[in-house]
């Protein structure tokens, strides 16, 4: 196999992150007793000490980051600083889920922290995933045109500027939890992006 395809199983974890969370955060609201405003609560209540089925977002967080952690490993043509930040993002994500929110609507700092970690690793590591080096990785005319500068430097503003707009709603009465979805969504769907721009190569 070239160093410059991504294998099946990368391909895999790409397509079943977005599916995980984004299934998760909906399958999960549907199963709150008395219904769950998803435009004013963040994805993490679902999965708090005191919500109804709260296993099935855990699951579904925990999925995505083992998901970025697969895909990080696999996603060879990226620049070696990308895929340790992409790394760096699935491992804090998983960290989401190993410390949820107290029941009662309380804080929890462990998951504040693994949380914003999370975010921004998640949304700055298009910045460093395209190479430069010639001889260590693929040639920059030949680059699939998701790890391509303009492209990857397009998508890591995107996803800060996101990241910057969830940060400003954050407060009682916002619409936290639309921003919040807009950012975990546009992250989870990016490596799958960059994924399904490597060209499956001809045996």
């Amino acid at each position: 196999m070239s160093g410059s395809e991504v294998p099946w199983w990368g391909r895999v974890s790409s397509a079943l992150a977005p599916v995980l969370l984004i299934g998760g955060w909906t399958l999960a609201a549907s199963r709150q007793v008395g219904g769950f405003d998803s435009v004013r609560r963040t994805i993490s209540e679902l999965a708090a000490l005191d919500a109804t089925d709260r296993w099935i977002l855990t699951a579904g967080i925990a999925g995505t980051g083992i998901c970025h952690l697969v895909t990080a490993a696999s996603l060879r043509p990226a620049a070696r600083p990308g895929r340790w930040v992409l790394a760096a993002g699935g491992a804090f994500t998983v960290c989401v889920a190993v410390f949820p929110l107290p029941a009662g609507g309380g804080s929890s700092q462990a998951h504040s922290t693994a949380a914003l970690a999370a975010f921004v690793a998640l949304s700055v590591w298009p910045l460093a995933s395209t190479p430069r080096r010639v001889g260590e990785d693929p040639v920059m005319d030949d680059l699939p045109w998701g790890l391509r500068r303009p492209v990857a430097v397009s998508a890591g503003v995107v996803l800060v500027g996101l990241l910057v707009g969830f940060g400003i709603s954050l407060g009682p009465g916002t619409g936290v939890g639309l921003t919040e979805r807009l950012v975990a969504g546009a992250q989870s769907l990016w490596p799958l992006a960059v994924v399904a721009s490597v060209p499956r190569r001809r045996r």
